[in-house]
Order: C-alpha cells, then sequence, then structure tokens
C-alpha cells in the first residue's frame, strides 16, 4: 500500500512539472515588454556617436564605480527590458522560470555553479553581438562617404555637430586650421576622446579608424588593448600616491561631496562596504591587500572564464537558502530581484502550484 502510494505521489509529481513546462512555453510565446528600465540619452545623435558611460556586462563603470546592474545584465542578457515595474506579475514570473529551464541543461530543476558559469558567458556574448549590431549603425553616422574609414577630424566634426555646433563651419574652420570656439568642458572631452582614439587606432597607426576599430573605441570591454588603456584610466582616477595600483584606502574612497543627512550617510556607508567586499572578495585575487593593473584587468574583462565561474558561486550563493551550492526554482523566484530588478515574493510562496 506503501509502495502505490509513492507511486502514485511521482506521477503527481511528474504530472505538476510536466503542466509547469506547458505553462513556460506559453509564457515563452509572448510578446515582451520593450520599455526600458534605464536612462536613455535624449540627444540620439550625440548618443550614437560617443562612448556610453556605462557598458553591460562589465563590473566597473567607466569613472570606477561599481556597476549596479552587472547580476541582472549577465543573467538575463538582451532581455533585460523585459522585466520592468510595468511588466505583468505572472508573466515575468514565468518569463524567469523559462531562464531557468535553460540555464537547468541536465533538467535537474537546479543549477549548478558550472550550469551558471555556461549562462554567463552565453548572455555576455549576447552583450557583445548587440554592440556589434549597434557599431555598424553608429559608424555609418560618422563615415557618410562610406569609404570604411574615418579620421579624428571627421569624427571632431560629427562630435560638434551633435553638441549644438554649425557642421560646416567646424568643417571648415578645421580644415583651414582655425581655432575652434568650444567651451572649456567641450575642449575636456575632446582631448579624452582624441586619447581614446588614438589608442583605438591599431598599428601601423594612421589615424584612421576602420569599423572593428571604431567598435574598440566605443566598446572597450571587448579589445585587449583598449581594455588595458580602460583599465589605466580607471587607476590614474583612483591612485592617490601614484604609485599607480590600488590600495583598499583608495579604493574605498568615498567620492566627492559631503554628507548632509542620515540618507546621506547610510549611502555612504554601503558604498564603503560593497566596495571593500568587491575589493578584498574578488579583484584583489592573491589578497595581499594591492589590487595591480593586471589583478584590475581580469576582473574586469567580461570574457574570463574563471570570473564568470566565481560571479556563478556568488549568485548562487546569495539565494542559496538550503546550503546546497545549486540555485532552485524557489530561491531564484524568493530572490528574483537580485536576478532580475523585480520583486516576486509573493509568488514564491507558490511556486509549487504553478509547476
Amino acid at each position: 500500500m506503501t509502495s502505490r502510494q509513492s507511486s502514485l505521489c511521482g506521477l503527481a509529481a511528474h504530472g505538476l512539472w510536466l503542466l509547469g513546462l506547458v505553462l513556460l512555453m506559453d509564457a515563452a510565446a509572448r510578446p515582451a515588454n520593450h520599455s526600458s528600465t534605464r536612462e536613455r540619452a535624449t540627444n540620439r545623435e550625440e548618443n550614437e556617436i560617443l562612448p556610453p558611460d556605462h557598458l553591460n556586462g562589465v563590473k566597473l563603470e567607466m569613472d570606477g564605480h561599481l556597476n549596479r546592474d552587472f547580476h541582472q545584465e549577465v543573467f538575463l542578457g538582451k532581455d533585460m527590458d523585459g522585466f520592468d515595474e510595468d511588466s505583468e506579475p505572472r508573466r515575468s514570473r514565468r518569463k524567469l522560470m523559462v531562464i531557468f529551464s535553460k540555464v537547468d541543461v541536465n533538467t535537474d530543476r537546479r543549477i549548478s555553479a558550472k550550469e551558471m558559469q555556461h549562462w554567463i558567458m552565453e548572455k555576455t556574448a549576447e552583450h557583445f553581438q548587440e554592440a556589434v549590431k549597434e557599431n555598424k549603425l553608429h559608424f555609418r553616422a560618422v563615415d557618410p562617404d562610406g569609404d570604411g574609414r574615418v579620421s579624428w577630424d571627421e569624427y571632431k566634426v560629427k562630435f560638434l555637430a551633435s553638441k549644438g555646433h554649425n557642421e560646416k563651419e567646424i568643417a571648415d574652420a578645421i580644415k583651414n586650421h582655425e581655432e575652434l570656439k568650444v567651451d572649456e568642458e567641450t575642449q575636456e572631452v575632446l582631448e579624452n576622446l582624441k586619447g581614446r582614439w588614438y589608442q583605438a587606432d591599431n598599428p601601423p597607426a594612421d589615424l584612421l579608424l576602420t569599423e572593428d576599430e571604431f567598435l574598440s573605441f566605443l566598446h572597450p570591454e571587448h579589445s585587449r588593448g583598449m581594455l588595458k588603456f580602460m583599465v589605466k584610466e580607471i587607476v590614474r582616477d583612483l591612485d592617490q600616491d601614484g604609485d599607480k595600483q590600488l590600495s583598499l584606502p583608495e579604493f574605498i574612497s568615498l567620492p566627492v561631496g559631503t554628507v548632509e543627512n542620515q540618507q546621506g550617510q547610510d549611502i555612504d556607508d554601503n558604498w564603503v562596504k560593497d566596495r571593500k567586499k568587491e575589493f578584498e572578495e574578488l579583484i584583489d585575487s592573491n589578497h595581499d591587500g594591492i589590487v595591480t593593473m593586471e589583478e584590475l584587468e581580469n576582473y574586469m574583462d567580461p570574457m574570463n572564464e574563471y570570473n564568470a565561474l566565481n560571479e556563478a558561486k556568488q549568485m548562487i550563493a546569495i539565494a542559496d537558502e538550503n546550503q546546497n551550492h545549486h540555485l532552485e526554482p524557489e530561491e531564484i523566484l524568493k530572490y528574483s530581484e537580485f536576478f532580475t530588478g523585480s520583486k516576486l515574493m509573493d509568488y514564491a510562496r507558490n511556486v509549487h502550484e504553478e509547476f
């Protein structure tokens, strides 16, 4: 009798699992909500030709701040906008379970660190393909004659035109070697862009960027040489004693500004806490209290498989309530805000009903 009851329970569980898969397939077929949660640049032309301040799937921002959306970016890939605040909760829950089933390659209803690592690498590659696709459009914007090469002067004309200057007047002034009348802030941006332009120009240097070189100019995270340049820029901004490496006090130094209230103090406390943890657990790989440029470069490399495995373990540990070193449906739903930016707590308590 006991054996028969066990068999019936097993069949029931199997049936619920199959029902869950059907529901997941139904959810996958529905159109996604493509409204964005991230602020977009208001000037489309400027946004097309300027290197982005934020790089998807990279641990640090260009200014050295931690990328707060990193875990969501490497878990969701190009589907980041599918879990914004306007999304219908039930559809979002089902979509999250669709993702779970894709990561769970061996279909044991648990996500291992290796499975998460492979998924992170796949989603990172997805961001790269998006960057390549967008770069083709952006390159055309600065290469109107279509010769496949863009000079620094040609780019400078387009950049200043995007800032409101008359394109013909700027082009004539550059052609005649006249001094450009731009404000101090714009001049500083131009100088920074020029250094980046020269760095993206592969040997033999001709100051003309091809489409691939222009991709490195806009997205340094996908070029080894440009990633080194990006790391040098970050170290330069944070390095206080000029030794070209970072100590813990330098890395956790608070940004310029004063704390005016308790809320501001809490923000600063979190800043220090988060950066200290990142420095000690992930960036300082040999744990000697100093981060070299090589360590920072390895940490920021989006295609570093060792980093991806560490991130996978960290992401699982965040939600691994039963401490089995795997991620299960109930856990990923309960900690959905960490993975998607959306809270689905109520659903986590009823996950078995959906399955």
